[in-house]
């Protein structure tokens, strides 16, 4: 059961990283935010899930394996992207700066498109990997039953 739940741990961050890209999309021409300024591109930040400190010594103890230290991954917060801002020359534009030019957001439509792309692979692997487990798990019981 244990790689169904890591999977279903990608699942859960891939769907975080597709509503982001997906937000980050939609506001490709958002000039002013509630924070103030023009929307700035936003990236998910994910980070391994360690086992616990008592199951991480049993496993040093017991075997030198350390590859199994790892027991997922999670989203653990929303980072905003620091690239400057696309500056254009639009002096009639409402959230025009006193030269002429509106800042628009740091978001490149084709990174963003090759994000969605990825995400989409990346879910689509983690879905193959839990039907895999789940086809092992359900030969195993029948294995059992004969």
């Amino acid at each position: 059961y244990g790689s169904i739940k890591i999977s279903a741990q990608g699942l859960s961050v891939q769907r975080q990283r597709m509503e982001l890209v997906a937000s980050n999309l939609a506001n490709l021409t958002t000039t002013a935010t509630p924070e103030g300024g023009a929307y700035r591109r936003r990236q998910l930040i994910v980070e391994s899930i360690p086992k616990s400190d008592f199951e991480s010594s049993l496993k040093d103890a017991m075997t030198s394996d350390h590859d199994d230290l790892i027991m997922g991954a999670r989203a653990t917060s929303i980072r905003l992207d620091q690239a400057p801002l696309n500056m254009k020359y639009e002096p009639n534009h409402p959230h025009a700066d006193d030269k002429g030019y509106v800042a628009y957001p740091n978001i490149n439509p084709a990174v963003e498109m090759v994000d969605m792309v990825n995400v989409s692979r990346s879910y689509e692997a983690n879905i193959s990997a839990i039907r895999s487990a789940k086809s092992m798990l359900t030969d195993a019981i029948e294995m059992l039953r004969s």
